[in-house]
C-alpha cells in the first residue's frame, strides 16, 4: 500500500513538473509571437504590399513605353502633362496608379488596417474613373495602348481587392484566433490535472458473505482445537499423531 501510494505521488509530482515546464515554454512562445507581431507584418500582408508596388511599377512602365512610341519622352510629357487633355492623355491613368499605391500602402503597411474600406475606396474610384474615361475619351483611337492601359489598370485594381478580401484578412483572422485559442487550451490542460491525494482514495473492496462465513468457520474450528489441546493434552497429541 505504501509503495503504491509513493509511486502515485511520484507520478503526480512528475506530471506537475512537466506541466510547469510546458507552461513556461508556452509563455515564452506566446511572448515571442507577440513581439514578432509588433515588429513586423504578416507574410500574406507583405505579399499584398508587394503586389500593390508591382501595380504602380507596371503602369509606370507601360506609360513610359507609350511615351516613347509617339516620338520621344520630352515632347510627349509636355503634351500629356503640361497640356493635359482628358480625352487623349494617359497621364491620369498613371496618377490613378499612384493614388492606389499611396492609399493602400499607408492603410495596410503603415497603419496595418484590418478592414476593407481603403481597398473599397481605391477600387471604386479606379473603376468609375476608367469606365467614364473609356466612354467619353478618344483612347480607343490611339492604338494598342488605348486599350492596354485602361484594361490593365482596371484588372490590377480588382485583383488587389480580391487578394485582400479573400487572402489577407481571412488568413490574419485565422492566425489571431489560433493565437487566442492557445491560452484557453493551456488553461483547460491545467484544470484536468489531478488534485492532491486523499486517504479516501485508498480503500479495500468489501468482502463477500461467503468469504466472511468461511473465515468465521475456520476461526471457530481453530479455537475448538486449541480448547481441546488445553483440556486433554494426551488425546490431542494422539489425534495429532493420527492426523
Amino acid at each position: 500500500m505504501e509503495s503504491a501510494l509513493s509511486g502515485s505521488v511520484d507520478s503526480r509530482a512528475s506530471l506537475r513538473t512537466v506541466s510547469s515546464i510546458n507552461a513556461v515554454q508556452l509563455a515564452a512562445r506566446l511572448e515571442s509571437y507577440e513581439s514578432g507581431e509588433k515588429k513586423s507584418i504578416s507574410d500574406v500582408r507583405r505579399t499584398f504590399c508587394l503586389f500593390v508596388t508591382f501595380d504602380l511599377l507596371f503602369i509606370t512602365f507601360l506609360w513610359i513605353i507609350e511615351l516613347n512610341v509617339d516620338g520621344g519622352i520630352e515632347r510627349q510629357l509636355s503634351k500629356e502633362v503640361l497640356y493635359y487633355d482628358y480625352h487623349s492623355s494617359f497621364f491620369d491613368i498613371f496618377v490613378l496608379a499612384v493614388f492606389r499605391f499611396t492609399l493602400l500602402i499607408l492603410a495596410y503597411a503603415v497603419c496595418r488596417l484590418r478592414h476593407w474600406w481603403a481597398i473599397a475606396i481605391t477600387t471604386a474610384v479606379t473603376s468609375a474613373f476608367l469606365i467614364v474615361k473609356v466612354i467619353i475619351s478618344k483612347l480607343l483611337t490611339q492604338g494598342a495602348f488605348g486599350y492596354l492601359l485602361p484594361i490593365v489598370s482596371f484588372v490590377l485594381a480588382w485583383i488587389e481587392t480580391w487578394f485582400l478580401d479573400f487572402k489577407v484578412l481571412p488568413q490574419e483572422m485565422e492566425d489571431e484566433n489560433r493565437f487566442l485559442s492557445v491560452p484557453d487550451a493551456s488553461e483547460r490542460a491545467v484544470l484536468i490535472h489531478p488534485g492532491p491525494l486523499s486517504d479516501g482514495q485508498f480503500y479495500s473492496p468489501p468482502e463477500s458473505v461467503a468469504v466472511l462465513t468461511r473465515r468465521t468457520m475456520c476461526g471457530a474450528s481453530r479455537d475448538h482445537y486449541n480448547l481441546n489441546l488445553l483440556c486433554d493434552p494426551v488425546t490431542s497429541r494422539t489425534e495429532t499423531f493420527l492426523y
